[in-house]
């Protein structure tokens, strides 16, 4: 680990600065940041080019990444590529999910990616049975993999628990969906509860910069968690996450059965504050908007998973205005480029409203960092002493970015452009290659081997089943 860096330029307090000197305790927590220091002092690694604060992801479902280019051929919709991702979520088990989310996981960092919010559901055996009920298991076996992924890769990990009771409104979970179920909603918060103790025995929390596994909740939707029991998710404290009217079908489903949005009778249930983080929220009525701004929420946009899957395009601008903080997410990993999904958050604005310009340059890297940390609850997202010592290094002389003006680079640079991840003031990342994991596509070899699953250029299909598939 350095002790410190001395950064070409970086984006601190909100500008770019340059010569910027990073010192680093032994936990990987920043101690001190100094700019205008127009020489690296002795034994400072040199960084060159423009250093930003690490991004937040803050919503993920690792396994989606398997998905990749297997679901594009026939077009399809949301709900047609949903019974695919269920093809997949089959397939797992904790040895070879942990596999996979290290492959992922070291992804993300390449990304630009340094903390995320895994949004995880897939608790138990296929047939819902919960692991440690036998002695070929320990129990809470796929969460733990997870948090030993995250931790041997050097992300941060905010684990967002997820309940998962209902296979839609009124109706019974389907056999894919089993292993994602609890039963009740007193189960949901008892395995919740056992899994805190788990997590906290295995992966205590200590100094900003070395702690690297948080755990979190979630609702799934209104679809998968009746609205009598939501009120139970006030009882919990930290972190609360949704998904929240990514089609218009789960709007309608709510109208029918409750008699309004999914926003307002996850506000009627009294979840709605400012530790609440709606996912997607894309299709939402004013009263929405001004009830999710007025509560303080933060929304997280998945630009780019929500043009893949024909979503739509969200209102950030007017929820933005309205009061809420808006934050970023790759949820299925159609790409993991932290630099494209931000970039595609002004895209999509600009598509539907005509107009340039809608979020500034210094807007999308408050989303893509301390929108995130809020999000997340974690010391991250800006370079500051006693935060986690998280950043990423963006190439100003490629062919993407050279003439780009400060921080307008983040509309021009991609992945390919990040030349350095560092976490806990740990380098991961260089050029592309994970420090101590090695090549990333060896990982994603190992992982599709791992879920029996070719990598071959062949036909369109996966499992016999359509490759056109559905999101959860």
């Amino acid at each position: 680990m350095s002790t410190a860096f001395w950064c070409e330029s970086a984006w601190v307090d909100g500008a770019v600065a340059t010569g910027v000197l990073l010192t680093v305790d032994d936990t990987g927590t920043l101690t001190a940041v100094d700019t205008g220091i127009a020489v690296a002092p002795e034994g400072a690694e040199v960084v060159p080019g423009l250093v930003l604060p690490g991004g937040v992801n803050a919503h993920s479902h690792a396994f989606h990444r398997m998905l990749r280019g297997r679901t594009h051929g026939d077009g399809g919709t949301f709900w047609t590529w949903r019974e695919v991702m269920y093809s997949i979520a089959g397939r797992l088990t904790p040895e070879n999910y942990e596999t996979v989310a290290r492959a992922v996981f070291a992804e993300m960092l390449a990304g630009g990616y340094t903390s995320v919010g895994e949004f995880h559901y897939v608790h138990h055996a296929p047939d819902g049975t919960p692991y440690g009920r036998d002695a070929g298991s320990s129990p809470h076996a796929m969460e733990r993999a997870l948090a030993r992924a995250a931790a041997s890769a050097g992300i941060r990990l905010r684990l967002l628990d997820t309940a998962y009771l209902t296979g839609g409104i009124g109706a019974d979970l389907t056999a894919e969906q089993a292993r994602f179920g609890d039963g009740t909603i007193a189960g949901y918060l008892e395995r919740h509860a056992r899994l805190g103790e788990y997590l906290a025995a295995e992966f205590p929390v200590g100094a900003p910069g070395e702690s690297f596994v948080h755990l979190g909740a979630a609702i799934h939707s209104v679809r998968a968690v009746a609205a009598a029991d939501l009120p139970r998710f006030t009882e919990l404290s930290g972190p609360l996450h949704v998904h929240l009217s990514e089609q218009p079908a789960e709007n309608e489903a709510s109208v029918a059965a409750y008699g309004t949005t999914p926003t307002q009778v996850l506000a009627r249930a009294g979840v709605v504050s400012e530790r609440l983080s709606p996912v997607h929220a894309t299709h939402l009525s004013d009263a929405d908007v001004a009830t999710l701004g007025q509560s303080g929420t933060t929304i997280v946009m998945c630009p780019c998973t929500e043009a893949d899957l024909a979503d739509g395009i969200g209102p950030a601008r007017e929820l933005a205005e309205a009061g809420a903080t808006i934050a970023l997410g790759s949820d299925q990993h159609v790409v993991l480029d932290a630099l494209r999904e931000t970039q595609g958050l002004e895209a999509g604005e600009r598509l539907r409203s005509g107009q340039r310009g809608r979020f500034s340059p210094a807007e999308l890297i408050a989303a893509l960092t301390t929108g995130g940390a809020r999000s997340l609850d974690l010391p991250v997202g800006e370079l500051v002493p006693g935060a986690a010592c998280d950043f990423i290094a963006v190439a100003t002389d490629s062919m993407r970015t050279m003439g780009s003006l400060g921080e307008q680079i983040v509309l021009t640079a991609t992945a390919e452009d990040i030349r350095m991840t560092v976490s806990g003031g740990i380098v991961r990342i260089r050029d592309g290659v994970h420090t101590e994991l090695g090549p990333i596509a060896d990982l994603y070899a190992a992982a599709f081997a791992a879920l029996g699953m070719t990598t071959a250029v062949s036909g369109t299909r996966v499992s016999g089943t359509h490759a056109s598939g559905t999101a959860g």
